[in-house]
C-alpha cells in the first residue's frame, strides 16, 4: 500500500510510524486512519520488536480533523460514536495491545484524541516545547480515545478532572512532573533519546516485555491475589523461552545477552 498521510518503515527490528499531515498538525482524517490501520496490521511490523510513533513538523497530533466530511458539523448523518467505534477505539486498542514496547515521541502539541493516542503508548517521551491538551470540553464533547480511563490512572482523579473540564494546556515538563509521561527532554535531544530507547528495546527479550505490558494493563481488573496467579502463570511460560535460557547463560558467562525475542 502506498501511503499519503503517514510515513512507515521497519529497520533493524524498529518500526517507525510518522503521522504526516504537518499542515494540519497531523490531525486524523479517514484516510490517515485507514493507512495507520494498514501499517499496524501488515506483514512488515511482524518483524519489529519496538514501535516509535511520532508526528511530522511542529506538532504530534491535533486529534480529529474537524474539516473531514465524516465528522464535520452540518454534514449528513454525523455519528461521532461510529467514528470512535470504527476508527479511534481500534487504534488505541492496537497500540495498547501490540506485543512490543510502543514509544510515543511527542514533538509538539498533542491535543484531543492526539493526546490520548500518545498516552495509550507504553513510553511517552516529549520535547520540552510539547504540550498536552484535553480539548474536548471546548467543543461540547468529553474525552475519548481512552482519555477517561487513562488520565485518572496516570495523574489521579483531581488532576484528571481538571484537565478534562478546563481543557488547559499542560506543558511537557509538568506532564513529566505529574507522572503522566515518562520523560521530558530538550527539543534537540528528543530524536536521540527516542532512538536510544528504540535500539534498547529492539535487542531486548520481547516476549518478556510483552508479558509485562499485558500483566500491568490488566492488573486494574484483578484483585491482588488474582494478579499473583497471573504472575505465576506468565512466569512459568517465560521460563521456557529461549530468551530466558540466553539471559541465564549470559549472566553465568558474564557477557551481554543476545536475545532473539523468542
Amino acid at each position: 500500500m502506498s501511503y499519503e498521510t503517514i510515513l512507515f518503515e521497519v529497520e533493524s527490528h524498529i518500526a517507525r510510524l510518522t503521522l504526516n499531515r504537518p499542515d494540519k498538525l497531523n490531525s486524523f482524517n479517514t484516510q490517515m486512519h485507514r493507512e495507520v490501520r494498514h501499517a499496524l496490521s501488515g506483514e512488515a511490523i511482524r518483524s519489529a520488536r519496538a514501535l516509535v510513533l511520532t508526528g511530522a513538523g511542529r506538532g504530534f497530533c491535533a486529534g480529529q480533523d474537524l474539516s473531514d466530511r465524516a465528522v464535520a458539523p452540518g454534514s449528513a448523518a454525523v455519528d461521532l460514536g461510529e467514528s470512535l467505534e470504527n476508527r479511534y477505539n481500534p487504534l488505541v486498542l492496537t497500540l495498547h495491545n501490540l506485543p512490543m514496547p510502543v514509544i510515543a515521541a511527542v514533538n509538539g502539541v498533542a491535543a484531543g484524541a492526539g493526546a490520548n493516542i500518545a498516552l495509550a503508548c507504553d513510553i511517552v517521551v516529549a520535547a520540552r516545547s510539547a504540550s498536552f491538551v484535553q480539548a474536548f470540553c471546548k467543543l461540547g464533547l468529553m474525552p475519548d480515545s481512552g482519555g477517561t480511563w487513562i488520565l485518572p490512572r496516570l495523574v489521579g482523579s483531581a488532576r484528571a478532572m481538571g484537565l478534562a473540564l478546563l481543557g488547559n494546556k499542560l506543558p511537557a515538563d509538568q506532564a513529566a512532573a505529574w507522572g503522566m509521561i515518562w520523560q521530558c527532554v530538550e527539543d534537540a535531544e528528543l530524536a536521540g533519546t527516542v532512538d536510544a530507547l528504540a535500539r534498547q528495546f529492539a535487542v531486548a527479550p520481547t516476549r518478556g516485555l510483552a508479558a509485562t505490558k499485558d500483566a500491568m494493563r490488566r492488573s486494574w481488573q484483578r484483585s491482588f491475589a488474582e494478579q499473583l496467579d497471573v504472575e505465576r502463570d506468565m512466569q512459568r511460560e517465560l521460563g521456557l523461552t529461549s530468551d530466558f535460557a540466553e539471559g541465564v547463560t549470559a549472566f553465568a558467562e558474564k557477557r551481554t545477552p543476545r536475545f532473539s525475542g523468542r
